[in-house]
């Protein structure tokens, strides 16, 4: 694991931070346009503290600026909304500020929602949190609302959570997942694990079809009332929350 520095010069900094290049900041300089803690920065080669930073005492413009890596966000995403830095159409990138395509390391989703879901995606530059995340042997139970096409037959919690499940084309069972049902064609659906399309595929091979999902927490950190297509930064607090849930 590599060291988080302590301190970074402030044209490394912003140009890190997506907002201009070295050039551009040291022209920002000299006109006055940075401060740190109220007090104006002159020089671009200025050695700035990045616990001040993220504690937004360090303003461009009178704005206070992004914070630093590591930075985790929890967006509330949109339907019709892809996972992708590249395909056509609306992407969640671009729920986001135009200068976080810039930033460097990289903000990636921690996992994927498919286009037709909906609810709690998370988005990280700290690859080692993104990692553990993913990993099977730390991966955080999400949870989802699920309504399906065709009426529940009753023995969806069963047949789900016994452990020897198989998806068509697979040949390892899924782990064993929580289903509670909460009408006669929606319930909520618990996994420790991600694979593709996987809840929207175990009805499948019951006959029925997913028509809504909807992810609503992970671990024990929820979506709570964050609007839709909205999007806020989780403190170390929340962070932790992520693997606070006895893992099943």
């Amino acid at each position: 694991m590599s060291k988080i520095p302590t301190t970074m010069r402030l044209d490394r900094l912003l140009s890190n931070l997506g907002y201009a290049s070295r050039k551009e900041v040291a022209s920002a300089c000299k006109a006055g346009m940075i401060t740190l803690d109220d007090v104006e920065i002159t020089k671009a080669d200025t050695a700035v503290p990045l616990e001040r930073v993220r504690t937004g005492a360090l303003k461009l413009s009178g704005e206070s600026v992004d914070p630093p890596t590591p930075l985790t966000i929890m967006l509330n995403k949109p339907l019709g909304c892809t996972c992708s830095h590249k395909e056509s159409g609306l992407l969640v990138y671009d729920l986001l500020p135009t200068r976080w395509r810039a930033r460097k390391p990289t903000i990636s989703s921690i996992g994927r929602l498919d286009k037709e879901s909906s609810g709690q995606l998370l988005l990280t530059d700290d690859g080692d949190l993104l990692h553990r995340v993913i990993h099977p042997k730390t991966h955080p139970p999400k949870h989802y609302r699920v309504t399906v096409r065709d009426p529940l037959k009753g023995d969806e919690a069963a047949l789900f959570g016994a452990g020897d499940f198989m998806l068509s084309g697979e040949d390892k069972p899924l782990k064993s997942a929580l289903w509670t049902p909460e009408s006669t064609n929606s319930g909520v659906m618990v996994l420790t694990e991600g694979r593709y399309h996987q809840i929207r595929r175990m009805f499948e091979a019951r006959g029925n079809l997913v028509t809504a999902l909807h992810r609503f927490q992970t671990g024990n950190l929820p979506l709570g009332d964050l609007p839709e297509g909205e999007w806020r930064i989780l403190s170390t607090a929340e962070l932790a929350l992520l693997f606070s849930e006895t893992q099943r």
